[in-house]
C-alpha cells in the first residue's frame, strides 16, 4: 500500500461521514460555522479512532492474519465497499428524502459511530497490510491521515449541503465504496503475485 492508497483509503472512509454531513447541511441551512467544524471534528475522530481499535483488537491474531494477510485485506474492504454501494443503490430506489431535526450533540455521537464503523474493519486491513510490510509508515500515521482526510471533506461536505441541497449526497458514498473495491481487489493481486 502506497502513501496515496493511504490518502485513497481516507477518502473512501470518508464518504459516509462526507453523505451524511452534507444531510446535516442541508437540513440546517442556517448552520454556523463552528457547528460545521464540531460536526467535521466528529466525524474525523472517529474515522481516525476505529482503525486503531480494529488494528489493536486485531492484534490478538496478529501470527494467523499474517498468514492470510491478502485475503483478510481483500474481504473487509470489498465487504465494506459492497456494502457502500449497496446502501447507495437502496437509498436511490427507495428515493426518500426525510427531512432532520437540527443536529444535536447526541445526534452527532450516533452518526459519528455509524459512518466510522467500517473503519474498525479497516484496522484489522492495516494490521494485515503492517504484518506483510506493505505499509508506508505506521498504522497510528495511517489512522491521523483518515482522521484529517475525513475531517476536511466532511467540512466541505457540510458547506456544499448548505448551498446545493439533496442533488448529490448519494453520489459521495457510491464512489467511496467503489474505491474500498478497487483498494481491495488490488491488494489480494498484490498478495497473490
Amino acid at each position: 500500500m502506497t502513501v496515496f492508497e493511504v490518502l485513497l483509503l481516507g477518502v473512501a472512509l470518508s464518504m459516509d461521514a462526507c453523505a451524511v454531513g452534507m444531510t446535516n447541511g442541508m437540513a440546517e441551512r442556517d448552520m454556523r460555522t463552528g457547528k460545521a467544524i464540531l460536526i467535521a471534528f466528529f466525524f474525523g475522530a472517529f474515522q481516525g479512532l476505529m482503525p486503531l481499535l480494529g488494528y489493536w483488537g486485531g492484534s490478538v491474531f496478529s501470527s494467523l492474519i499474517a498468514a492470510v494477510a491478502p485475503w483478510v485485506s481483500f474481504a473487509l474492504l470489498v465487504l465494506i465497499g459492497g456494502k457502500m454501494i449497496a446502501d447507495c443503490v437502496r437509498e436511490r430506489r427507495e428515493r426518500r428524502l426525510t427531512v432532520h431535526a437540527r443536529t444535536g450533540l447526541g445526534r452527532l455521537f450516533m452518526q459519528a459511530i455509524a459512518t466510522s464503523i467500517d473503519a474498525l474493519a479497516v484496522g484489522i486491513s492495516l494490521l494485515a497490510q503492517e504484518l506483510s510490510g506493505g505499509l508506508p509508515f505506521g498504522v497510528p500515521v495511517c489512522a491521523l491521515v483518515i482522521a484529517v482526510t475525513t475531517f476536511f471533506l466532511t467540512l466541505v461536505a457540510v458547506q456544499l449541503g448548505k448551498l446545493i441541497g439533496s442533488r448529490f449526497s448519494d453520489s459521495a458514498e457510491m464512489l467511496g465504496g467503489m474505491v474500498l473495491v478497487v483498494i481491495g481487489a488490488k491488494l489480494l493481486f498484490e498478495g497473490i503475485l
